[in-house]
């Protein structure tokens, strides 16, 4: 089969998804009705991180798109990106001149999946509870401008800013925001293990194997009622390994779609194969980054003419082009271009990579070199290229004569805590956003409670800067308060973006609904995929 679609997204300057058509075997998923996913994303239980699945703690995209199936929020992200719509709610909106008081009011005959009525109460303690919890995964800086949660009989709820908040409907659509059932979590702690009690229109239940979630079945809720439509009544999620573990099963028939994270060589491999196969790949729009974090307090890069120097030599076109090809593209801002506000803030102060500026830069500093650091990366979060893409940066660091650098690696699971306590000197992480905002991608690195832990501290971004660019509902004008931050941390580096990139779904071609099971935020809309007739 040979297919193209083009779907145009509501975000503008956002790539719109393609699929084409690429070769493959077998004769679909084995597990009756259900469509089975395949995704290399971990979900492990551990001492460090006990709750996974629990609204008030989870943070990264694998844990968001369980959450996002399950558990109900009053505005969700529709199809095609743009601004969120109701969801739990039947409307919301801001009730003053100044962003600063925003209203709700629930659709009316609203249950939990168990049967249990949602009233704004429920609503209350869901936000109320994930902002007292403060969980150190940092998610509930997101509701960071919420002053107090009002409940108005049952169906009206009311949220008190601190300040002004343009983007506070986004934030409301993420799964911090998710309504649970108090008869089932707990106020002042979080919910152990796998279990998700929501009003989303699946339910989930897990198969855990030595305190990991490897098998998800999402049913769907016959109590669900939102803006939302399953094309679907079951889809099982499957954890693999690696990507090739998770290839063969796409390529034997035992799934019926995969997602993230393909390696590079599969991506390209599925582009290039005939048009008689029975899979297809499709290229969705991409908003996910990748950067290097700093610990701004440990001595090796404590002063910032070692990590303006590091921006002076990495060479970003030549790692993207060694490691992900036309897959990802070089980045010069934590902001990517085609999001609004976006900035070149590294490659203006920078320019093309320059050995010889480094060396100025660090002489001038008074700093000995070569310079020793070592570079920490997750080896199971990312997908499998990150190693790569560490050898290749390490190659370029060390060719300098300027640095000594080794790399290391370390799974998901212990790498986060680590980072998040302060034990690594410099850390590779990705970025997919909570929602296609600009803010989104400043906020939550510098502001207080960062998600990175991270001891950077600009008072003019944290007091001034950011606040003045949630004032704007109108993001063109926030451009101006975004930009200077975007040059601010192009100067002190605490963060020093890589590139951005793409993202794609490998399915078989009876799969409906593919180009629509990704947004640009790498949100996973199970619901939107059904079963047709592949040809």
């Amino acid at each position: 089969m040979n297919r193209k679609t083009l779907v145009l997204p509501a975000v503008v300057g956002l790539l719109a998804p393609v699929l084409a058509a690429c070769g493959g075997s077998g004769s679909g998923g084995n597990s009756g009705d259900a469509i089975v996913v395949g995704t290399t994303d971990g979900f492990t239980a551990s001492k460090d991180a006990p709750a996974p699945f629990d609204p008030a703690y989870a943070y990264d995209v694998g844990t968001w798109n369980v959450l996002r199936q399950t558990v109900q929020t009053l505005m969700v992200q529709p199809r095609g990106d743009g601004d969120p719509q109701p969801e739990a709610a039947e409307s919301c909106g801001f009730t003053d001149s100044g962003n600063e008081r925003y209203a709700c009011k629930l659709r009316e005959g609203l249950k939990f999946a168990s049967g249990d009525p949602i009233t704004a109460k429920d609503v209350k303690f869901s936000i109320d509870r994930a902002m007292a919890i403060k969980a150190d995964s940092g998610v509930f800086a997101l509701l960071s401008t919420v002053d107090t949660v009002e409940a108005q009989g049952d169906r009206e709820v009311i949220f008190h800013l601190k300040s002004a908040d343009a983007t506070f409907p986004f934030k409301l659509s993420t799964p911090v925001a998710g309504i649970v059932n108090p008869k089932d979590y707990d106020k002042g702690k979080l919910r152990d293990g796998f279990q998700v009690d929501g009003s989303g229109p699946y339910t989930l239940e897990a198969d855990v194997k030595n305190d990991a979630a490897v098998k998800m079945v999402f049913t769907k809720n016959p109590n669900y009622k939102g803006l939302l439509k399953p094309k679907n009544d079951k889809v099982e999620m499957r954890s693999f390994a690696s990507a090739d573990a998770m290839g063969a099963a796409l390529d034997k028939g035992d799934i019926d779609l995969m997602t993230r994270s393909m390696t590079p060589e599969q991506i390209k491999k599925l582009g290039n194969l005939g048009t008689d196969g029975n899979i297809d790949l499709v290229e969705m729009p991409g908003l996910e980054i990748r950067y290097l974090g700093f610990n701004t307090d440990d001595p090796s890069v404590k002063s910032k003419a070692v990590r303006q120097a590091m921006a002076e030599v990495i060479n970003r076109g030549d790692l993207v082009s060694k490691v992900y090809g036309s897959q990802a593209e070089p980045l010069y801002s934590l902001v990517p271009a085609t999001i609004t506000g976006h900035s070149n803030s590294f490659f203006n102060k920078y320019g093309d990579p320059s050995v010889a500026r480094a060396t100025t830069t660090l002489s001038k500093a008074g700093i000995t070199t070569p310079v020793k650091l070592t570079l920490h990366y997750t080896t199971d979060h990312y997908g499998t290229a990150t190693k790569q893409e560490f050898e290749v940066l390490k190659q370029q660091l060390n060719a300098t004569g300027l640095f000594q650098v080794d790399v290391k690696g370390t799974p998901w699971e212990t790498f986060r805590p680590a980072e998040q306590k302060g034990k690594y000197q410099v850390y590779g992480m990705g970025w997919f956003p909570d929602f296609p905002d600009a803010d989104n991608y400043l906020a939550p690195f510098l502001d207080k409670d960062n998600t990175l832990g991270s001891p950077y501290v600009n008072t003019k971004i944290r007091g001034t800067l950011i606040p003045d660019s949630r004032r704007e509902a109108d993001r063109l004008t926030a451009s101006r308060s975004l930009t200077e931050i975007q040059n601010i941390v192009a100067d002190d580096v605490p963060i020093l973006p890589l590139w951005q990139g793409k993202q794609y779904i490998a399915a078989r071609d009876d799969i409906t609904g593919a180009e629509w099971a990704l947004n640009s935020s790498s949100t996973l809309q199970l619901w939107e995929l059904g079963r047709g007739v592949g040809g």
